[in-house]
């Protein structure tokens, strides 16, 4: 049986991209555990450190969809370095607000703009999703980009999710749904037994079509 010093140095021989993949794993596993699989919608506002050249910097803000505050506030150090060049050596974070959905009870239809890397290069999508808040719309949205393009959690930006109206509805697999008094066949029923009138083993079996 290796120990786990032999484990070790086969951890060591793995390819880049094994490793790599590895890494990732071990990045999502530790997202899964810490949110639950559910997303937060954030608001970081952060600024520039204040110098003698300018001691009123500018303040910047995002929404970002995170696991939790800590992966927000990384995010967002990611996003200002890209757009403004403000790296967190060189500034701080003013505020961190969670938003909450206004109407959590009403089901709504979400569009989504997001960017996101693929092995051939970078693209820009738009995706229509039906949820009940802004939160559920994102956490469809990367569980949909994983399973279609193999897209990971880094590797996709959200640009913008605005709630639409049934009229700017533009995809067919989000209109179908719109229809009034739209219904499902139920083809399979079986009616509940009460406890007390089971039986572990029958002679015929049950007949589920009505």
């Amino acid at each position: 049986m290796p120990s786990s010093i032999d484990k070790a140095h086969h951890h060591r021989r793995l390819p880049p991209d094994a490793r790599h993949n590895e890494h990732t794993r071990l990045q999502l596993d530790l997202i899964r555990k810490s949110a639950g699989h559910i997303f937060h919608e954030y608001q970081v506002v952060g600024r520039k450190l204040p110098s003698e050249q300018d001691r009123t910097p500018k303040l910047y803000r995002m929404r970002i969809f995170a696991p939790n505050d800590v992966v927000a506030k990384s995010r967002f150090w990611y996003f200002l370095a890209k757009l403004r060049k403000v790296k967190k050596t060189a500034g701080e974070i003013v505020s961190v607000n969670e938003i909450f959905e206004k109407r959590p009870e009403q089901i709504k239809n979400f569009g989504v703009w997001l960017r996101y890397d693929s092995r051939s290069g970078t693209h820009n999508m738009y995706k229509e999703y039906r949820g009940m808040s802004r939160v559920e719309a994102v956490g469809t949205c990367y569980q949909d980009m994983a399973a279609r393009h193999r897209s990971r959690f880094g590797n996709i930006q959200i640009i913008r999710v605005a709630e639409i109206a049934v009229a700017d509805v533009r995809r067919q697999y989000i209109k179908q749904l719109l229809t009034p008094k739209l219904a499902f066949p139920l083809p399979h029923r079986l009616q509940r037994v009460q406890k007390a009138n089971r039986s572990l083993y029958q002679a015929k079996r049950p007949s589920t079509f009505y």
